[in-house]
């Protein structure tokens, strides 16, 4: 049951960094206000770059270390488990992995240049 709430938090997490850069590009467009939200911006790039850098490093995820140590190094039994499972880890080269990520975080290192988070006191 920690297992499986750990492993659904992990998921949002991955869901806030894949999916916070292509909604900051529509949120653009759109002009909608929240995109250009500091906090949001700032996190979402912490947040990339430290996957990058683990990567990059070879070191674990401590998310991933955490849920394999409480459910033993057994794959989730329950039905929300196995589908987040699913979503979440896949198999392909560790390097893909470590270049997607990085890239990954070059367009959101990018992307804030492009669309730049509001300043505090700046009209718009």
């Amino acid at each position: 049951m920690v297992a499986d709430a750990l492993l659904v938090v992990h998921f949002l997490i991955a869901a806030f960094i894949v999916g916070g850069l292509p909604l900051i590009w529509l949120g653009a467009t759109r002009r909608w206000r929240w995109v250009r939200n500091p906090w949001f911006r700032y996190l979402h790039l912490g947040a990339i770059a430290w996957v990058a850098l683990e990567a990059l490093l070879g070191v674990a995820c401590p998310l991933t270390v955490w849920e394999d140590l409480l459910r033993g190094g057994l794959r989730p039994a329950s039905f929300v488990g196995r589908w987040v499972y699913a979503a979440l880890y896949y198999r392909a080269p560790e390097w893909l992995f470590t270049l997607s990520y990085v890239l990954w975080t070059a367009a959101t290192l990018l992307t804030l240049w492009r669309v730049p988070p509001d300043r505090a006191g700046r009209a718009r």
